[in-house]
């Protein structure tokens, strides 16, 4: 008695699913997901509309002159999520609140490019658009904790889950298996992942790669310091 979500690139997939999905159930449907890179994009939306979904829309790319791009910087992420909200608005007439906004969330032991924090500084700039209000932001927790040792996966999605839900995250693709639940601010490994967090930001004169090693270097040494 919880909603389902499709997930899975195929228009023609969602579309058969949405015709035998009974919302009497469980709730309206997700779509995951709707993206600027999306081939037929528009019958995408249609079925959002159509079936009266939810929809998972990623502002880690962002429409440019027919195409699409990456984005890069947290104001991209941000003009992205505008986009998609004015689209959805003006096609199918979609309320915020049936829009789940994901900025993406890369893996935190390899993410030399700053994309974790572009991320939760997209999701700031996200809560401070009144026209932007009543939408959800979410991420899948688990590309976080990708190729970190397995006993502090858990631990560690928790710790971003304080930083993110401070940020404006409402929502998340999670395992419940894993229990995931924010820590409280003050937890020790909360702060370490925000400091480390914070060291991969570029200084001065300094390039992302530079500050983005830094920052691999200051996340693994937490699990040197637990062990």
């Amino acid at each position: 008695k919880v909603p389902l979500c499709f997930d899975n690139p195929r228009v023609d997939f969602h579309r058969i699913a949405l015709e035998h999905y009974d919302p009497s159930i469980g709730g309206p449907a997700i779509i995951n997901s709707l993206a600027a890179s999306r081939e037929r994009l528009e019958e995408m939306i249609d079925l959002v509309g159509h079936y009266e979904t939810w929809a998972i829309v990623m502002a880690s790319e962002r429409f440019v002159e027919g195409t699409s791009v990456q984005c890069f910087t947290p104001q991209d992420a941000h003009v992205a999520a505008r986009e998609f909200v004015e689209l959805l608005h003006a096609r199918i007439g979609c309320d915020n609140d049936r829009i789940m906004v994901d900025p993406g969330l890369p893996p935190v032991g390899a993410d030399t490019y700053g994309l974790v924090n572009q991320g939760l500084d997209a999701m700031r700039l996200i809560r401070q658009d009144p026209d932007l209000a009543g939408l959800h932001i979410s991420v899948g927790l688990t590309n976080f904790s990708w190729g970190i040792p397995k006993e502090f996966r858990g631990p560690i999605e928790n710790a971003y889950l304080t930083l993110a839900t401070d940020a404006g995250l409402d929502m998340a693709l999670v395992n419940p298996e894993k229990n995931p639940h924010p820590l409280a601010p003050d937890d020790p490994l909360v702060g370490q992942l925000r400091d480390a967090l914070e060291s991969g930001r570029p200084q001065d004169g300094e390039s992302q790669e530079d500050a983005g090693y830094r920052q691999a270097e200051s996340v693994m040494a937490i699990f040197s310091e637990e062990e």
